[in-house]
Formats: structure tokens, C-alpha cells, sequence
């Protein structure tokens, strides 16, 4: 895809000129997975070798789906919702990645600064071309977003509609693992992440059945932009232990569950899957 950066150029801390790449936003250290700014507590929780936390990852960073055949690190997506310098959804999106990438996930994260609103006519714009090559690239999303007015912010919202549910026969979500998450300025709601799983199912994503809502963000957070302890921390802790052992799990069976008759019938008739364009053209025929 035009303007899609070389995978060595994209995994950095900064994003190149034309603002595509930087997918190692959330590293301290650029060559130090699970690295980050201040205090390393993803690190300390990881090993627990002061046995302070009562046990630690290294299980869940061990497992394997029974008679699995994939072997490669999982291979995560993280979108968040905010283009605010202190977006507090950018900071727990780099804090869930840092756990991911302990456990052992290859992690990018993406920036929504620079991509265009939803518009048919810049499909070639290179934020564009990145967003839907990340989406092909991975095997499962992290979903960030902040509360807005009750519901998901438009600088997710406008990631989502980025990413069609096909082109002809490309399915950039199809099959991917989702796991939601939100931060809210106020007391704790559950709107966005509700919000988030609806959406996850219309992409036709499993979606983890665990999630987390961070009430009064601005509190949970220090200087640096790290999590400060707490339950809420510990959730987020729990929330992507697990959705690292679902992902595991469900990459592994992600063509068979998509195999549906309906397609399999159309591909059967017409060689390929048709875009929606070409089957509302048809219906007018």
C-alpha cells in the first residue's frame, strides 16, 4: 500500500515525516519491550520477584492453545480515542501495551493525528493505508476510548469507519480479537465500552469477555503518565492477561469460525466476494 512504511521504519518511538509509523510510541527504550517513562511497575508486576503481589505473569506469558500451531507472538493492534497531549486514553492504550509486550505480543500502537475524516475520496491518504495494513497485520485489537456526551469520542469512532467491514474479498476486522476498554473524566460508567462491543461484533470480532472503566482518569495517573496502584490498575492487569490467553486461543481457529456458507456460496457463483458496492449495483440491474 502507498505511503505504508517498511516494518523497520514504522517500529520506532517517533513517526516519520509524512506521520505514519511510530508504532513503538508506548517504549521508554525503543529496543526494551514493556518499557516506559517513570516508574516500571509493569515490570515489577511481571516478575514479582519480591513475591509482593502474591504471584506473577510468567504463566500466562508461558501458555499455549492446546495442540496449537501457531507459534509467532501474537500479533496486537491498539487504537485510543484522543488527540488531547494529556489524553488519558493514549496513556492506559501504552499502558496495556506494555503488558502485552511482556507477555510476550508483538505490539504496534497507532496514532488517529493526521488521519482524515471518513472520506471516499482519500482511501489513498497514507494514514488510511496504514490504519487498514495494521488492521490486515494483526490478530487482534486493543480498543481505547474516552467518554464523550455518553458514547465514543469521534477520533475513535473515526478509526472504526476507516476500516470496512470488506473490501471485495478482504476483511481488514474479520476474526481479529477485540478487548475494550474506557476512561471516564467523571464517576464510572460503562457506555463506551458497551458501545465498544457493539462495534466489535458488527466488525465481526470476538470480543474478550472481560473489560475495564477507568472513572476520573486524571486521578489514576501520575506525571509520567503511569498508572498509579489501585484496583482499577489491577483490572487492567487482569484484562490483559486475559485477553493475551483468548487471543492465543482464538487465533487458531479464527478462518474455520469464519467460514460461512453464505460466502462460501457467493465466492462459489461469482469467483469472489463482491464489495457492497457491487451488490447494491446488481440489485438495481
Amino acid at each position: 500500500m502507498s505511503g505504508l512504511p517498511h516494518d523497520g521504519a514504522g517500529y520506532d518511538v517517533q513517526p516519520l515525516e509524512n506521520g505514519t509509523g511510530g508504532w513503538l510510541a508506548h517504549r521508554g527504550q525503543k529496543e526494551l519491550p514493556g518499557s516506559g517513562p517513570g516508574h516500571d511497575w509493569v515490570s515489577e508486576v511481571f516478575a514479582d520477584a519480591e513475591d509482593k503481589h502474591g504471584t506473577n505473569l510468567q504463566e500466562a506469558a508461558n501458555f499455549e492453545a492446546p495442540s496449537a500451531q501457531m507459534k509467532h507472538p501474537p500479533r496486537i493492534l491498539v487504537l485510543y480515542g484522543s488527540l488531547r497531549p494529556s489524553s488519558f486514553s493514549r496513556k492506559l492504550a501504552y499502558e496495556c501495551a506494555r503488558l502485552l509486550e511482556v507477555l510476550g505480543a508483538d505490539v504496534r500502537t497507532f496514532s488517529p493525528h493526521g488521519l482524515p475524516v471518513r472520506d471516499p475520496a482519500l482511501e489513498e491518504h497514507p494514514k488510511v493505508q496504514e490504519l487498514r495494513a495494521l488492521s490486515m497485520w494483526s490478530e487482534g485489537h486493543v480498543w481505547v476510548s474516552p467518554e464523550m456526551h455518553g458514547c465514543v469520542t469521534a477520533a475513535f469512532k473515526n478509526q472504526i469507519d476507516w476500516l470496512p467491514l470488506n473490501t471485495g474479498s478482504v476483511r481488514p476486522t474479520q476474526g481479529r480479537t477485540c478487548v475494550v476498554l474506557q476512561v471516564n473524566g467523571g464517576s464510572q460508567s460503562f457506555n463506551v465500552v458497551n458501545e465498544l462491543r457493539r462495534l466489535a461484533r458488527w466488525m465481526r470480532m470476538p470480543c474478550c469477555t472481560n473489560q475495564s472503566s477507568v472513572p476520573k482518569a486524571w486521578q489514576e495517573f501520575d506525571e509520567e503518565g503511569r498508572m498509579k496502584e489501585s484496583d482499577f490498575r489491577d483490572r487492567v492487569v487482569d484484562v490483559m492477561e486475559e485477553y493475551f490467553k483468548f487471543t492465543l486461543i482464538m487465533r487458531e481457529h479464527a478462518d474455520f469460525l469464519n467460514s460461512r456458507f453464505s460466502e462460501r456460496k457467493e465466492v462459489a457463483l461469482k469467483g469472489r466476494l463482491l464489495t457492497q458496492a457491487e451488490k447494491e449495483a446488481a440489485k438495481k440491474a
